[in-house]
């Protein structure tokens, strides 16, 4: 027989190219969402479920009885402004963590946070150390508080996503990609900014590293998904540029914190600009993840930047306008 993976949340960005990689290894897979699924041939594996819906949750996991399972669906933006509008976060998890006590053949369950727990530039001290700054971010502790509440009693781990990109995302996380490609993007004066990016391709092979190997360890249940080392953000988007036959400009420093404060004063009338001081704030400081316990587990990364910067091009001129 085969073995059963059950995802939550794989008509996402992540859960889509992970459910594709394991139909791919010969999995029997599940995807348990509210949406449908970004492919449409994966209908057949899909059942439409709101996970804050206990029953119909318990229903769903216990009739498929998995031998593993990932748990990704989550509200995921940052639009939200109290932490209820990310219930599916908290109840979500709740109920997951009781019904994960009523599979006796589960080998492992993999919960997923976010980095978000913490603000960028934040050193965090242990596993337990939060620093959120957005509603999300506070939910997402919200969420890892509750697995640690009510431990499996299976193999578990929590991981937690950085910005990862490539072929099936979305905002906010394609608005990188679209601004280069829009020749909208601009380097800020000589500032070289690093943070913790992965491609797609990298984050499917460690999350599936970390569900079929064991993570006993109590003190090191958290593992960061991304790929190191940290990208420093105008290579990165010379590399884009350079893929698409162009040259990136450069723009003061003292201009661009003018429009910066511009853009908040726009902010104050309800007038969207694209340069406001928090955008300003997060393209010129560091947002690095300690990846070490990541790459103990799964050592290699399968995809460098620049195959995933190509990939990731060819994917948005193909599905553009969709």
């Amino acid at each position: 027989m085969k073995t059963k993976v059950l995802l939550t949340g794989a008509s996402g960005f992540i859960g889509t190219n992970l459910l594709e990689d394991l139909l791919k290894k010969g999995y029997e897979v599940c995807n348990i969402d509210i949406n449908k699924p970004k492919i449409e041939e994966r209908k057949s594996v899909w059942k439409k479920v709101d996970i804050r819906d206990y029953r119909a949750f318990e229903k769903a996991v216990l009739e498929f009885n998995p031998d593993y399972l990932i748990h990704l669906a989550a509200r995921t933006d940052l639009d939200g402004k109290t932490i209820e509008d990310y219930s599916a976060n908290v109840a979500g998890v709740e109920n997951l963590m009781k019904i994960v006590h009523k599979l006796p053949k589960l080998k492992k369950v993999i919960i997923t946070s976010s980095k978000f727990v913490t603000r960028n530039g934040y050193r965090i001290k242990n596993q337990h150390d939060y620093c959120p700054h957005t509603k999300y971010g506070e939910s997402k502790v919200e969420t890892e508080i509750r697995v640690w509440g009510d431990e499996p009693q299976c193999d578990w781990c929590i991981i937690r996503p950085t910005s990862i990109w490539g072929p099936w995302f979305g905002v906010p996380y394609r608005n990188f990609f679209d601004m280069v490609m829009r020749r909208l993007y601009f380097h800020i004066g000589h500032i070289k900014c690093h943070k913790t990016y992965g491609y797609i391709g990298n984050a499917v092979y460690q999350i599936e590293q970390l569900l079929f190997n064991d993570t006993p360890d109590e003190n090191n249940k958290v593992f960061y998904i991304g790929d190191e080392p940290a990208y420093e953000i105008n290579e990165w988007a010379d590399e884009i540029a350079h893929e698409l036959g162009f040259n990136i400009l450069t723009m003061p420093v003292w201009f661009v914190k003018c429009l910066a404060k511009s853009g908040d004063f726009l902010g104050l009338f309800g007038i969207h600009f694209p340069m406001q001081s928090f955008r300003f704030g997060n393209m010129t400081n560091d947002g690095v993840n300690d990846m070490t316990n990541t790459y103990k587990i799964a050592p290699e990364m399968p995809y460098t930047r620049l195959q995933g910067t190509r990939a990731t091009i060819e994917w948005i001129k193909k599905y553009e306008g969709k």
